[in-house]
């Protein structure tokens, strides 16, 4: 005789079922509400313990992370140039020589007039320098402050007294500033590495990379496209945006008579790219050159020429130029760089907007999504005849 063991266990589940029923020991059913909020939860729990290890995995590892990203930068930035010459029938790697030797022939070339130019006008700057100290010190003794000449000695040689108490832990810096500069060339020279296999292979790269994502790879090669152009188009516009300010700020420095414009402009161009904190930096340092060059009321002049020029960046260069790419929210924009910053310092602040921008754009094409990708597709990368892209 077959027993149907299904209907035998069925049966036999009614009969408990009504046996805890009349008993009253049947439990009561947890709240959907709280059974979603509880799966949600632990969910959270197992990503944000990845999300831990990977941001410890990545501070362990910090100077490899911020020269990938730094070259990934300068490959958006100079990929164009290196397309055009492959258009024009140049070989990828000629055009990748052709495009770095460019590119370092420009920074050496500027870091060679900032040079000669510094060591030309540094000992005007100090004998300026001296010049408005005494008028300073003259202000102080016969101004409304009537400070003695015996008080501001006292306070010179306090200073003077400091520094020598400070000796030893100032050769301490010194020598741990040579160490950081060896490391920081060692950490260029990674970066020229990266940027140039970036530049020559950067299409077979990206195939390779999503070669295993299976009938995925489709959706995830738009993503990864709409990604790019974000990030490309955001790294162009910042770059022309801080060019502007650069250039406006040091017109205003050679009208007001000011020495060293050029590396003030250069310290105003890489502050541009870090928010916040670049802009109060470089615009300090130019403030302060200003007013021991040329005193209290030059200083105000380029003060409020300075604020003035920020706000008309904020609120016309920025959204006119980069803000249309980006399309975040001002709030958005503040609050992923206070993430940024506090997460990752400086470089965390450098890179969370670009970093917000990019998964917002390329999150509704990796959903596979009808939602707007970027305004102009990409410029498709040479085939990858191994794997060929299907739609999934």
């Amino acid at each position: 005789m077959v027993v149907d063991l299904r209907k035998h266990g069925a049966s036999a589940d009614g009969a408990r079922e009504d046996g805890g029923r009349e008993g009253g020991g049947r439990e009561p059913a947890v709240p959907p509400l709280l059974a979603v909020t509880a799966a949600w939860s632990w969910r959270l729990i197992a990503i944000g313990v990845v999300g831990y290890f990977l941001v410890q995995l990545m501070a362990t590892l910090s100077v490899v992370v911020l020269s990938c990203a730094i070259a990934l930068f300068l490959c958006a930035l100079l990929r164009p140039l290196t397309a055009r010459l492959e258009r024009h029938g140049l070989p990828p790697l000629a055009a990748t020589w052709v495009t770095l030797l460019f590119a370092l022939t420009v920074l050496g070339g500027i870091g060679t007039y900032v040079g000669v130019q510094a060591n030309a006008e540094f000992p005007k700057l100090a004998s300026e320098v001296q010049v408005t100290a005494r008028e300073m010190q003259h202000w102080l003794e016969t101004g409304p402050l009537h400070i003695e000449h015996s008080q501001i000695e006292n306070s010179l040689n306090e200073a003077v007294k400091y520094l020598e108490d400070r000796r030893g832990k100032l050769a301490s810096t010194a020598l741990q500033a040579g160490t950081l500069t060896a490391e920081v060339l060692a950490a260029a020279v990674f970066v020229l590495f990266v940027t140039f296999f970036l530049l020559k292979d950067g299409a077979r790269i990206w195939a390779w990379t999503i070669g295993g994502t299976g009938r995925h790879r489709a959706r995830v090669d738009r993503a990864g496209r709409a990604a790019w152009e974000t990030l490309s188009q955001y790294v162009h516009g910042t770059v022309l945006v801080a060019a502007i300010h650069a250039v406006v700020l040091a017109i205003v420095l050679a009208v007001l008579g000011v020495p060293l414009v050029a590396p003030l402009a250069v310290v105003i161009f890489i502050g541009s790219f870090i928010p916040i904190v670049g802009i109060l930096v470089g615009g300090a340092l130019a403030v302060a050159v200003t007013f021991g060059a040329q005193g209290g009321t030059a200083a105000l002049i380029f003060l409020g020429v300075l604020i003035v020029e920020h706000q008309l960046e904020s609120h016309l260069l920025q959204p006119l130029v980069v803000g249309r790419w980006v399309r975040l929210h001002p709030l958005a924009i503040i609050i992923a760089i206070t993430v940024g910053g506090v997460l990752g310092g400086i470089p965390g602040a450098a890179g969370a907007v670009p970093l917000v921008a990019v998964v917002y754009r390329a999150w509704p094409a990796l959903r596979g999504t009808d939602r707007d990708t970027p305004a102009e597709d990409p410029a498709a990368p040479p085939p990858d005849r191994d794997h060929p892209v299907t739609e999934s």
